[in-house]
């Protein structure tokens, strides 16, 4: 004799069933959520955000100083660029004696960051010619510093 199923036994077997789906998908997420990207795109984030109101006065200071200044980026061959860039005090005459530094960063591929000295050509002049590995978009930040005088400069260049 055999025993007859009531209809319907297999109902709880089926939210088993979609709750086991439910949590695969979710480990899934979990791993590649964590196994990739970290999504921070800053080094010492937390740190840069608690010097902020130091970033802020730096630069009330440098816009008081009232320097001008003018940036030539040319483009050469094999992805190559000339820097060229000017400083000027409040009277228009040039400041010399500064030490100017560049940090050329590559914002889609890391890998690739230089950090270069421009070179006194002129009276408040200075200059570098790079060749680039990469063509394409480029952040430069260009720091003067001289004496009890600091400048800074950030700009987005394109290398062809």
């Amino acid at each position: 004799m055999t025993v007859q199923r009531r209809p319907g036994w297999w109902y709880p077997y089926i939210f088993v069933g979609g709750f086991m789906v439910v949590l695969m998908v979710n480990f899934t997420m979990a791993y590649f959520a964590n196994s990739t990207f970290s999504g921070l795109s800053t080094d010492h984030a937390y740190e840069k955000g608690l010097a902020y109101n130091q970033t802020l006065a730096a630069a009330q200071k440098q816009e008081e100083m009232g320097w001008a200044v003018d940036l030539q980026v040319e483009p050469e061959a094999n992805h190559g660029a000339h820097i060229t860039v000017s400083y000027k005090d409040k009277a228009g005459k040039p400041v010399d004696g500064l030490v100017v530094k560049a940090q050329l960063v590559r914002p889609t591929a890391k890998g690739h960051d230089r950090n270069v000295a421009l070179a006194p050509i002129a009276p408040g002049t200075y200059a570098t010619m790079q060749e680039m590995p990469l063509a394409g978009i480029w952040d430069l930040s260009l720091l003067a510093t001289g004496d009890e005088a600091t400048y800074l400069v950030n700009r987005r260049i394109l290398v062809p």
